[in-house]
């Protein structure tokens, strides 16, 4: 037997997901490694340590599972965004902590291209907002503090990547300097149009083109690993960024499918074809994966839209109101009642995030009565998550002028029945959750199996896709159109809090 090995990097920890012909994991592993706050707004990893712990893991995995370097007939790799490393071309080490997606460090920066009248060139060329969360004004930032490595990397001794980038760096023994188009969509340097990195932007923040990773398809054999590291060299075939190697995972292959996963937030993406999508609703438009020119995966993108509390509000009941001890006894307590009593919950804890981006909006709880109970506040909870999804879910539609027909989900929040069933009543289309859950390792696995032949296309991945439950909405039309009236409503009571 054969197998693919899945590598996902994610914030917090590295993993590793050893897949079957059916996409059945069937040996896995995870390690943490330490996140770093050395200020306040800065987040920080040691790239290092990342790489260490992705080895430590891949190699745990086959160990579990009685796999050899042999038996691998391919690597697929999902990553973090955004996150920016910098290293030496020559010894291979950082040459500064990398900085992560969640740093906000650079805000001034984007604040100041916004003054200039910077944020509609950005927007038109890369699909972004003009923010820190981004790779771009991140390079910047180590260009400019880190001694002397500007002028270093004018003279093509520094090299930048993404996390994928420095993955395949360390796992190629520094022979393979690259990135994919989904992972490059998410610098602020990448042009959505061309596929390529753009001039214009390299000039407005400052970047010298010498150290920008090579842009290849996210599926083909794109490069080999060093024998040295898991027995023999094995072919690295297919790589996507996280969310995007999600949609990949959940088999949303035509134009209108869409998927949410529901983590600490929640990103939904929704597949628009072959050609990008300017949002006139707030989304991000992103690449979302590239395989050789003329194959049926030649070229798609995406709409993105966050929703910065999902299972944190949840976290919000537990740690800071102390209502409930443990994230699961959200489902059981807020079933106890039949409905919110109209009490509404608006988690902008951090500010509210697509399609509103409203940084000072702030949390608020709304239309509480002398009969408001705890059970009442949990449902309330539990329908904020589903109705700020539900925003950017009609966002999409306007945006693309493509109904969607259903909505696929994954993430540890999905687990939640009662919260799957309001999320089909507020959108009045079925919400399924696929039986395999690790869909972002399974879209990276299938990106590098479709490009070793191990699996023999779209249609094969589409037919192993199986549903493990589907949730029917069960709500009238007018019901659904009072409730989100009536969200809407909270929201912009929310807004503008913290001016």
């Amino acid at each position: 037997m054969d197998y693919i090995l899945s590598i996902d990097q994610g914030t917090t920890s590295s993993r590793a997901v050893v897949f079957d012909r059916a996409g059945q994991p069937v040996a896995m592993a995870q390690r943490e490694f330490a996140q770093h706050f050395p200020k306040p707004g800065w987040v920080e990893h040691d790239a290092n340590e990342i790489w260490h712990t992705q080895l430590a893991v891949m190699q745990e995995a086959l160990a579990k599972g009685g796999i050899t370097a042999s038996q691998l007939r391919a690597i697929g790799l999902t990553n973090q965004r955004e996150t920016t490393v910098l290293w030496d071309r020559q010894t291979g080490e950082p040459v500064a902590p990398a900085i992560v997606w969640q740093d906000r460090r650079t805000v001034a920066h984007c604040e100041a291209l916004r003054a200039a009248g910077r944020a509609d060139l950005v927007a038109r060329k890369t699909g972004l907002v003009l923010d820190a969360y981004f790779s771009g004004t991140k390079l910047a930032w180590l260009l400019d503090h880190v001694p002397g490595a500007r002028a270093r990397a004018e003279r093509g001794e520094l090299a930048f990547g993404t996390v994928d980038s420095w993955l395949v760096w360390k796992l190629t023994g520094g022979r393979v300097h690259a990135t994919e188009p989904s992972n490059a969509s998410r610098t602020m340097l990448f042009n959505l149009k061309t596929g390529n990195w753009d001039p214009q932007l390299l000039s407005l923040l400052n970047i010298p083109a010498s150290v920008l990773p090579r842009i290849i398809p996210s599926c083909g054999v794109l490069a080999e690993t060093d024998a040295a590291l898991l027995g023999q060299s094995v072919p690295i075939a297919g790589w996507a960024g996280d969310q995007q190697a999600a949609l990949f995972g959940q088999a949303c292959f035509a134009p209108g499918m869409a998927k949410n996963t529901y983590g600490t937030g929640c990103f939904m993406l929704m597949n628009t074809g072959d050609q990008p999508v300017v949002s006139r609703h707030r989304l991000l438009s992103t690449a979302a994966w590239q395989g050789p020119e003329g194959s049926e995966r030649a070229r798609a993108y995406a709409l993105e839209g966050s929703v910065f509390m999902a299972g944190a509000t949840v976290q919000w009941l537990r740690d800071g109101l102390q209502i409930i001890q443990s994230a699961p006894e959200i489902e059981a307590l807020a079933a106890s009642v039949p409905d919110t009593g109209d009490v509404f919950l608006v988690p902008a804890f951090a500010g509210l995030g697509a399609p509103d981006w409203d940084g000072q909006a702030r949390g608020t709880l709304l239309g509480m009565t002398r009969g408001t109970s705890r059970a009442h506040i949990a449902r309330a909870a539990l329908e904020a998550i589903a109705l700020q999804t539900a925003d950017v879910f009609h966002a999409m539609s306007a945006d693309s002028g493509l109904p969607l027909q259903e909505l696929r989900v994954d993430g540890g929040a999905c687990r939640n029945n009662l919260l799957m069933q309001i999320q089909a009543d507020v959108l009045g289309v079925p919400v399924v959750r696929s039986q395999v859950t690790e869909t972002t390792a399974l879209g990276a696995a299938y990106l590098a199996g479709l490009a070793t032949g191990y699996w023999s296309g779209a249609a094969e991945i589409s037919a192993q896709w199986q549903e493990e439950r589907r949730f029917e909405p069960q709500w009238t039309a007018t019901q659904r159109q009072d409730r989100q009236a009536r969200w809407r409503q909270a929201v912009d009571r929310s807004r503008n809090w913290a001016t």
